[in-house]
């Protein structure tokens, strides 16, 4: 498991583990971030309970068995069901790396199945050069994420370098069977357009912050995405990815 990601602050909802760090009796020894909340946040001593979950696994609860400075042991018992898989997918134009890299937690918090990171006209291409593609750096801001929102649901990551070939030669493989949303400002207004659409899986897109050009929208369109707006304020990547997944999982199916 990684170490704590820098500027770490949120309240942790649940602690997570790794399959690989649980022992055959459900022993799990903490030393890292995780036992710094444990003992300083959660207060934890002896005979303590806390929430606990695997990482795309089930949720559970752990008991504290030892305490030290800076480590505990504790033994984790599954006692809940996985948590479901969220019903929502993102295609994202990449922002600038400190956007990126601050999108990762609230991404995984507010529960999406599949990221796909691509290009645009409008994406620098030295925007790709940025360690927070890279797994080993993306993926404890996602696990801290999880964290924060009780889930256990990693979502998985694409990255993807051509957006045009992406979207006419991949998109419908890897995304099959979804009602498809593009936001943009300008588009028809989005609580309608979610509210009735057909498929149980969604898939969005949002644009970098220069927007989607004319053409990257006609590619869009021409694979079933509907142009969406939440008004006529152009946002900041983050600012719209976060209010985009909270409409969508705001938003009931609309019946067939």
């Amino acid at each position: 498991m990684p170490g704590v990601p820098q500027g770490y602050a949120l309240p942790v909802n649940r602690i997570l583990f790794k399959e690989d760090e649980i022992g055959p009796g459900g022993e799990v020894r903490l030393s890292d971030f995780r036992a710094g909340h444990v003992l300083e946040v959660l207060g934890a001593v002896p005979g303590k309970r806390i929430r606990a979950g695997v990482i795309n696994g089930a949720c559970g609860h752990a008991l504290v068995e030892e305490t030290g400075r800076k480590h505990v042991v504790l033994k984790y018992t599954p006692d809940g069901e996985v948590p479901p898989f969220p019903d929502v997918d993102l295609l994202l134009a990449l922002p600038r790396p400190k956007v990126m890299k601050r999108l990762w937690a609230p991404l995984a918090s507010m529960g999406v199945g599949h990221i796909v990171v691509t290009n645009a006209a409008k994406v620098e291409r030295n925007y790709f050069d940025t360690k927070w593609l890279e797994k080993e750096d993306y993926e404890p801001l996602m696990i801290e994420g999880l964290m924060q929102s009780g889930d256990t649901r990693m979502p998985k990551v694409t990255v993807c370098r051509r957006f045009k070939v992406f979207v006419e030669d991949q998109l419908d493989g890897v995304f099959p069977e979804t009602s498809r949303f593009v936001f943009h400002p300008g588009g028809s207004a989005a609580v309608e357009a979610l509210n009735r659409r057909k498929k149980d899986r969604v898939l969005i897109a949002i644009g970098p912050e220069g927007g989607w050009t004319d053409y990257e929208l006609d590619l869009l369109a021409a694979r079933g995405f509907e142009c969406i707006s939440m008004g006529w304020r152009i946002l900041r990547s983050d600012t719209a990815c976060v209010a985009a997944l909270a409409l969508v999982n705001s938003c009931a199916r609309g019946k067939s």
